[in-house]
């Protein structure tokens, strides 16, 4: 039987299972597969879930092992929390979308405060009324370290507002210079490649670098991050004015920065993982 089975290419226990049955035998189909324990833990995910509707299972299971450590109990696998969730009907549909240009480049770098990136998105209220919102991400650690809002134009001068707060965020109030050479990678939008913009980062140790026009993607890291805000925030929340919108923007800032799992910082929220790099 054995050397029948590796001519063939097969498993013996396909053949042995083939000898034994009669052609009116029906193979055995086991059953679905569960444990003791997955009712409780798809109460928990779907706490999860309910709060976060646009989280999908890479998401959630770092958020359920977060309170499974904190009371003491093992941590579950990845592939569980999916069947369990896949059998609940909980699973998101599978994004079919493709990048219309391949970027090469690589933005991160192997520590904080070597690049930081910035860009601005744009939030339209019910009411008719919108929100601009400009950002700084930090490349590596993907910290949204400063952001600035208004209901108008964004301008250059809220521009340099946010490089000196982003400055001070990182080191320090009172501080008017980086202590090295960093960064500052932009889009060609007006208010970021205005001369005094670009010499006021200059001035404060910033290196302007800005996209090859055209070519957005190539800022990837300030545009997924607008798309994770949009997602998990924005399309979630309630947008009845400018002023509900800008009352609820530092919760979701802080959020994002303490809660949200990253798939780049091995399902890391940037807090998380600035703490465990940063020196002891």
């Amino acid at each position: 039987m054995k050397a029948v089975a590796e001519a063939l290419g097969v498993a013996r226990s396909n053949l042995v299972l083939r000898v034994q049955s009669t052609p009116t035998d029906a193979p055995a189909r086991r059953g679905p597969y569960f444990k003791r324990t997955d009712e409780a833990l798809l109460a928990r995910i779907r706490v999860v879930t309910e709060e976060r509707a646009s989280y999908g299972y890479r998401r959630v299971t770092p958020l359920l092992n977060r309170q499974l450590a904190s009371e003491g109990q093992p941590r579950v696998n990845p592939k569980r929390v999916y069947r369990m969730m896949r059998a609940a009907g909980l699973l998101l549909a599978r994004h079919t979308g493709k990048p219309t240009r391949t970027h090469e480049g690589k933005v991160a770098p192997l520590k904080s405060n070597l690049r930081w990136c910035s860009d601005s998105f744009e939030i339209r209220c019910w009411n008719g009324e919108r929100v601009q919102v400009a950002f700084s991400l930090d490349c590596c650690d993907r910290e949204a370290m400063r952001f600035v809002a208004t209901t108008e134009s964004l301008t250059g001068e809220l521009v340099r507002d946010l490089m000196a707060e982003t400055l001070e965020a990182r080191f320090g109030a009172g501080c008017r210079r980086t202590p090295h050479p960093i960064e500052w990678l932009t889009d060609n939008g007006p208010p970021y490649t205005a001369l005094e913009t670009r010499e006021f980062g200059a001035s404060l140790g910033l290196l302007i670098r800005t996209t090859q026009a055209y070519s957005p993607e190539s800022n990837g890291m300030a545009e997924s991050f607008v798309k994770s805000l949009k997602r998990d925030y924005v399309h979630l929340a309630r947008l009845d004015s400018a002023e509900v919108v800008l009352q609820q923007l530092p919760a979701w800032f802080a959020d994002y920065n303490t809660i949200h799992p990253h798939k780049a910082l091995k399902m890391r929220s940037p807090r998380e993982f600035r703490l465990a790099n940063s020196p002891h």
